[in-house]
């Protein structure tokens, strides 16, 4: 169960903060009364990553598949003048 913390409160009990987020998971944190950022637990972020990630298959197959940045960028020619034949 995710439980609000504002940021003064989360500086000032910053142990309990993080005790809080590995006992009952993600916690989140409001400046102003607006949720700004959420602290997860380790292995809860690094489950998340895992599932986001994407393979060089998933990415061809997606329908916005882009294929830019899977081409390595090209060195800079120097071109020499050629020889002359006398």
């Amino acid at each position: 169960m995710s439980e609000r913390w504002q940021v003064q409160e989360a500086e000032a009990r910053f142990s309990e903060f993080l005790a809080a987020a590995e006992r009952d998971g993600p916690q989140i944190v409001t400046r102003q009364g607006v949720e700004t950022a959420v602290l997860v637990p380790i292995a809860q972020w690094r489950d998340m990553e895992k599932r986001t990630r994407r393979n060089i298959k998933e990415l061809l197959l997606a329908p916005e598949a882009r294929t830019e940045n899977l081409t390595p960028p090209r060195s800079r020619m120097v071109f020499r003048e050629p020889p002359t034949l006398d």
